[in-house]
């Protein structure tokens, strides 16, 4: 299924242009739902761990999500488009630039 529109260019033209995590709260916080917020955090959480070689039954535990999510998830990490990739290295690289 190919997402690309200009609807979807829109929004993420909009998420863009958030400067901080307080924007970016107030704008998914009218955008989605408490539990959709929720669930794309555990799943990043989830790639985020994976990328460090935790199993899946840590990460269900510790994420609290179930391991279906967690399969889906490394599927994406591994197969996918690179996104969750990108997002971690950034991740990342904002802890290490915090560190100096």
């Amino acid at each position: 299924m190919n997402i690309h529109s200009e609807s979807v260019d829109r929004l993420f033209r909009t998420i863009l242009q958030l400067e901080t995590v307080e924007d970016c709260y107030r704008y998914f916080e009218d955008l989605c739902t408490i539990k959709e917020i929720q669930d794309m955090a555990q799943r990043l959480d989830a790639a985020v761990l994976l990328s460090e070689g935790v199993s899946y039954q840590k990460i269900a535990e510790q994420v609290n999500i179930s391991s279906a999510t967690i399969c889906r998830v490394n599927k994406c990490l591994n197969y996918g488009e690179g996104g969750y990739r990108v997002a971690i290295e950034k991740l990342k690289a904002e802890k290490e630039e915090e560190k100096k």
